[in-house]
């Protein structure tokens, strides 16, 4: 089996046996090239100060991007209000991202007992106050490694939807790097069909033209209200469950 394989069965286990396996569905995984020139346009795309895979491990030479969607009863959940996030929502993005930490840590340890460098990155990195921009995006690395296409929620639409996070471990190790997608995944980007998004956000911080962070920012701020009893738990999610590709059922 070509150590390619092997990532994408290590990652789907880990998912299909974790505690909250009813939480998720089948994970997708993408690879790209550390060399590609798509993380060198990082800096000028997403921020000045986004890092490069090399900054995280200088011998890189792969970037594996996994992202693990939500099963239908979490998006579900998040519809019934239009404003307030439901609690299944908010509990799954904390076990969500500590479930990404664990994969990418055991991942690490695994590729490290065959003698291969790794590196993971953190599921939720610390936020730039000024900007509200982590130094790394694990939605821009997934498109790199040919996942999905952006929409204009600013989420990455999958060929199985939208609804979901991302995770990222950077290889000392060359895999043939995925193709980047041909479709357009997101409706209005397609053929300019929908806004389902831009309706839903219940701050208006979403237009097809752009979109407010700090708008959004103290709506996440706000909602982490909601649920004391849980671990941090800023979310929202009704730009995600609204969008007609938040679910693609087609795995």
């Amino acid at each position: 089996m070509s150590l390619k394989n092997e990532i994408i069965e290590f990652i789907e286990e880990k998912v299909s046996t974790s505690e909250h396996s009813d939480f998720f569905r089948q994970p997708l995984v993408g690879f790209s090239s550390a060399d590609d020139p798509l993380y060198d346009n990082l800096k000028d795309i997403v921020d000045p100060e986004h890092t490069h895979p090399r900054d995280h491990l200088p011998e890189a030479k792969t970037v594996v991007s996994f992202f693990i969607p939500f099963s239908e009863k979490i998006v579900s959940s998040n519809k019934k209000d239009k404003v307030a996030p439901s609690r299944e929502w908010a509990k799954s993005y904390t076990v969500t991202n500590n479930l990404i930490d664990y994969i990418s840590s055991s991942l690490v340890e695994y590729l490290e007992s065959k003698g291969i460098g790794a590196a993971k990155i953190k599921a939720t990195k610390p936020l730039d106050e000024d900007i509200l921009k982590a130094d790394w995006s694990h939605r821009s690395a997934a498109f790199i490694g040919g996942l999905g296409t952006f929409g204009v929620n600013r989420m990455l639409i999958t060929p199985i939807g939208c609804a979901g996070r991302y995770g990222t471990v950077i290889i000392a190790y060359e895999v043939e790097p995925d193709k980047r997608s041909e479709k357009e995944y997101c409706l209005y980007y397609e053929n300019g069909t929908c806004s389902a998004c831009v309706q839903a956000c219940p701050v208006q911080a979403l237009s097809v033209d752009g979109f407010d962070r700090f708008k959004c920012q103290e709506q996440l701020t706000g909602n982490a209200n909601l649920y004391k009893d849980l671990e941090e738990c800023s979310v929202c999610g009704k730009c995600v469950v609204s969008c007609p590709q938040a679910m693609i059922m087609s795995r």
